[in-house]
């Protein structure tokens, strides 16, 4: 016998009563901009300028609005419905388990191309005190197996419990963040070039579509990411919807105005000398580390070099801690076997989501050779997650307004401007980051059909996210044909403004058929 939906009863089918409620504001906001200031601040001012120059300081303004469009969606759903693993669920409450699925594989690749990333970026530091690390702009084999090594340790942490875990990330990040408060001042009093900005072809050398390619290529969505770790931590939160708000918003502000003084610091710090092949002919393997030597601040270069390697650690503390609920979140959509959806009676963890993601952050670092080969993919699987999110908000409003707080006032319009927001910065992407996640995300399906086939109703999952196959492939042609790596065919402006009407035309077609969803599901458990 087929059926269309999971029963009602096990909305939340996982052993969420084993996790462990021991998180307050202070917990979760250390959680939120621990998350957040990792290896983004290291490079992602130097991406920035080299992909779109002085005016990569709009992608961080940019990136800071559009994440807080789809924050403002992710705590009405964090508060309204607490649970650990709720990006990958709610898609799957609200559209069934085409779109569950879909959304499940896309963070697990996201969470393991994140800590990979995360370990690439400290070994390249790391470099300075241990050659032979990074070489010929590539991680070595001695690199690869170093970043193994840090990243089974950071396993090991959080093996042993959430309380535990927010102890030590609180104290990491307060020490953390006050390494690139000091950078922004050394480098600002040492190096002040205000015709820098235009030098190297002006404020935009390389056209205003630059900024916005930066803002996923570049690892600027990248470096803003981690943002939405209490919303995953939601379960394990003494009071979600009293602090969850509080922590995401406080975090986006604080970690946007950081990124984008380090940003000017950058532009207006690097020797006027260095920028004879334009901003992209810029060369630094350690950006940061490299400019203190440049500007001979060596005592700079040392405290930022020691941080490089201590600051990413704390983040992928946080990104394996958080990283293991969405996997949880996975296994209770039954995209994993049940058995990923454990929790340790003892730890209150759930263990075998957390081993999982390390096997799987193995199998994206090994074969990589920088840091940039990965935060592309990253930034493009996690945007999609978004989007799917604006949708199942959009679908409790309307069907299930009980899954919701009630707290965000316009959601009737956020939500759709969210999806419309985070199908721009997927599309701005680029062609050669788009062309490789999205089909990988289109064969999923056929993944989904050959195991799905004996539980479910295939034709009518396939009808209801009918909606989701139509949005990855449209991205793909669009993105195909457009200006942002594309071949053009479809000029500047025009193809942001077709990106913009399909998204819109995407938003409303997803939340009716997930109004629907949820109505046959109703009806057929009266």
């Amino acid at each position: 016998m087929t059926i269309t939906a999971e029963p009602a009863a096990s909305s939340k089918p996982g052993q969420d009563h084993k996790l462990r409620r021991e998180l307050g504001f202070w917990s979760l906001t250390g959680i939120a901009f621990g998350g957040i200031i990792g290896s983004g601040w290291l490079f992602g001012a130097f991406y920035g300028a080299a992909a779109a120059g002085p005016a990569a300081v709009l992608s961080w303004i940019i990136a800071g609005a559009a994440l807080t469009l789809v924050a403002l969606v992710l705590i009405e759903l964090g508060a309204g419905t607490p649970e650990s693993g709720g990006m990958v669920r709610w898609p799957m409450l609200a559209n069934g388990p085409l779109a569950g699925t879909l959304v499940g594989w896309a963070m697990l690749l996201a969470v393991a191309n994140s800590m990979a990333a995360q370990a690439s970026a400290i070994v390249q530091y790391a470099d300075r005190y241990l050659p032979g690390l990074y070489v010929d702009d590539a991680l070595s084999a001695s690199g690869k197996a170093a970043g193994a090594a840090l990243l089974f340790v950071l396993v090991v942490l959080n093996w042993f419990g959430v309380k535990l875990f927010a102890r030590l990330n609180f104290a990491v990040t307060v020490i953390k963040v006050l390494v690139p408060v000091v950078t922004v001042v050394a480098l600002l009093l040492a190096s002040f070039n205000p015709g820098n900005v235009s030098a190297g072809g002006g404020f935009a050398p390389y056209g205003w579509s630059a900024p916005l390619t930066a803002i996923a290529g570049a690892g600027i969505i990248y470096a803003l990411n981690g943002f939405a770790t209490p919303i995953e931590l939601s379960g394990e939160a003494r009071n979600p919807r009293r602090d969850i708000p509080r922590a995401v918003m406080t975090a986006i502000v604080l970690s946007v105005l950081l990124n984008v003084v380090l940003q000017i610091a950058f532009v207006l710090a690097v020797p006027e000398g260095s920028l004879a092949g334009g901003w992209a002919g810029l060369n630094f393997s350690s950006p940061f580390g490299e400019l203190a030597l440049l500007l001979n601040l060596g005592w700079l270069a040392t405290l930022i070099y020691a941080n490089a390697v201590f600051s990413p650690s704390g983040s992928t503390y946080v990104i394996v801690a958080t990283g293991s609920r969405e996997t949880y979140g996975v296994a209770k959509n039954r995209a994993l076997p049940r058995r990923f959806a454990a929790v340790d009676d003892h730890a209150g963890v759930p263990r075998n989501a957390i081993a999982l993601n390390f096997a799987l952050s193995m199998v994206c670092l090994l074969p990589a050779s920088r840091w940039q080969e990965i935060i592309g993919v990253v930034g493009v699987l996690a945007l999609l997650t978004y989007c799917l999110c604006t949708v199942a908000a959009g679908t409790f409003r309307l069907a299930a307004p009980e899954r919701l707080a009630g707290w965000i006032r316009g959601l009737h319009w956020i939500a759709p401007a969210g999806f419309i927001v985070g199908s721009e910065l997927v599309y701005w992407s680029s062609w050669q980051t788009l062309r490789t996640a999205l089909p990988v995300l289109l064969a999923t399906v056929l993944l989904f059909v050959a195991l799905r086939r004996r539980e479910y109703d295939l034709a009518a999952e396939l009808r209801t996210g009918a909606w989701l196959l139509v949005f990855l492939g449209w991205q793909l042609v669009l993105s195909g044909l457009g200006t942002f790596g594309g071949s053009g065919v479809i000029p500047a402006p025009w193809d942001t403004v077709a990106v913009a009407l399909c998204g819109l035309l995407t938003y409303y077609w997803g939340v009716r058929s997930g109004t629907a969803y949820l109505r046959r599901r109703s009806s057929e458990h009266l």
